[in-house]
């Protein structure tokens, strides 16, 4: 097959890298848009859960994300000061550069043509292709281009976010909870290297309007929020890298495909950062189109059916989660006088699929004492379960 590939992140290297590992006939080109050594962006996390479809089938690559990376069994809510620790979530972290550099190596070793600053908005020169995949991410040229066909659905969530780095190393994935007297500053901060933590700034709209982080400055913004978060930084700096504020957009398409042209990762649909789920819904993508080809070969209508119907149910899920997660943190008012225990429990249990028991099995020490303060847990469960 002549496959014609825009877009060189996570989704568009992986998907390349199985399909010529699978026959070298193919004629596979990916088009990225950033230079090869751009550096944008911090770490990424992987679940075992996620890591594990790498590994059942590409474990060569799996070996590769996971070369001299460090495991964590951490995570840990800081709420009114207090430090909560959540037991049993074992995540795998790298840098974003080290993750595709092993992509790039992989596609490289099989044949995979990857072109660097090249940006595709029109595939008319892709005429003559089987297969184009827009994995462009989630500003997609190709599906605004093609939009009546792909009817995309965008919401853009009220929150702001800033993606910065540091020096300080938090072995935890931990989730820091700042109240300050222009309002509530969310840290989202992870140690990904062994000298860098990604630290992902979240604030509602009147919080970020009243501080004025609307008119700051790049570097104004990051001083303010090196003062919110002071007593976490423990004197290290943030670090920007074109740490500009923005709101997230949840993507959602009617249609994955229009003719020969299929939309797989953050074109496709978004996950949201609070869930950590893009990378994994931009690979296992990969994986599953990968698979439709090999159920149906070259019948390209057939193989994007085929797609469609063992990607979508478990993609939809993963979406919902992650957009009951982004509610939680934007409608966190009613929660701010929780105590550090009872608010770490709502945070386990926000998407609706961790139950009351699921506590219990991964977390016994934070079920007991939530059982503890709430004499009438068994209710609240109950409730929450249902």
């Amino acid at each position: 097959m002549k496959i014609r590939i825009v877009g060189g992140g996570p989704a568009g290297l992986f998907y390349a890298y199985l399909m010529k590992r699978d026959d070298p006939a193919h004629d596979i080109v990916v088009y990225e848009r950033d230079p090869q050594d751009a550096t944008y962006g911090w770490g990424v996390v992987f679940s075992d859960v996620a890591l594990s479809f790498v590994k059942d089938i590409a474990p060569e690559l799996y070996d590769s994300i996971t070369e001299n990376q460090e495991v964590f069994d951490e995570m840990a809510v800081v709420h009114q000061n207090v430090l909560v620790p959540l037991a049993h979530n074992t995540f795998h972290r790298t840098s974003r550069i080290d993750l595709l550099k092993a992509l790039h190596k992989h596609c490289l070793s099989v044949g995979v043509d990857i072109q660097f600053n090249q940006k595709f908005d029109d595939i008319t020169a892709f005429a003559d292709a089987d297969l184009v995949v827009a994995a462009d991410g989630a500003n997609s040229a190709i599906r605004t281009r093609y939009a009546e066909h792909f009817q995309p659905e965008l919401d853009v969530r009220p929150n702001y976010l800033a993606w910065y780095g540091t020096t300080q190393l938090f072995d935890a994935l931990s989730l820091i909870f700042r109240q300050c007297n222009d309002g509530l500053l969310i840290a989202h901060t992870y140690r990904y290297s062994r000298t860098l933590s990604t630290f992902l700034v979240e604030c509602d709209p009147e919080t970020f309007h009243k501080a004025g982080l609307d008119t700051l400055s790049e570097a104004e913004s990051l001083a303010y929020c090196e003062k919110v978060f002071a007593p976490d930084l423990a004197g290290h700096k943030l670090l920007s890298n074109k740490s500009q504020w923005f709101r997230y957009t949840i993507v959602k398409n009617k249609n994955w495909f229009y003719k020969n042209i299929v939309l797989i990762g953050d074109a496709l649909r978004t996950g949201h950062p609070s869930v950590g789920s893009g990378t994994r819904l931009a690979m296992q993508d990969a994986i599953a189109l990968f698979e439709a080809y090999k159920a149906c070969g070259a019948n390209v209508p057939a193989m994007l059916e085929d797609f469609v119907r063992r990607r979508k149910p478990s993609a939809d899920a993963l979406q919902r989660a992650a957009i009951k997660s982004t509610e939680w943190y934007e409608n966190l008012g009613p929660k701010l006088s929780l105590d550090p225990i009872s608010f770490a429990y709502d945070y386990v249990t926000r998407s609706g699929r961790v139950s009351h028991d699921d506590v219990r099995q991964r977390d016994p020490d934070l079920a007991a004492k939530y059982e503890a303060l709430h004499p009438d847990w068994a209710d609240k469960a109950a409730r929450r379960d249902s």
